[in-house]
């Protein structure tokens, strides 16, 4: 299981029906410290759900799917 935090930031996008976001920073979370992963990640890419971010994280990180716990901040 890992744990993140990230930062969204509403995008508003003429071709997107519904609100998109991106990601302002991303941190890894383990209790009290965090590490900053922001510069591994794409941070313009628009995701149109917290689904979709979960998947990505789960891909690059190299992680099951479920072993992905998101927590907006």
């Amino acid at each position: 299981m890992m744990q993140f935090e990230f930062h969204p930031q509403i995008t508003d996008l003429p071709e997107a029906e519904a609100e998109a976001f991106t990601v302002a920073r991303l941190y890894a979370a383990d209790g009290a410290a965090k590490r900053d992963l922001s510069h591994l990640i794409d941070r313009s890419y628009a995701y149109q759900s917290l689904r979709e971010l979960r998947w990505h994280l789960a891909e690059r990180f190299q992680l099951p799917v479920k072993g992905v716990e998101l927590r907006a901040a």
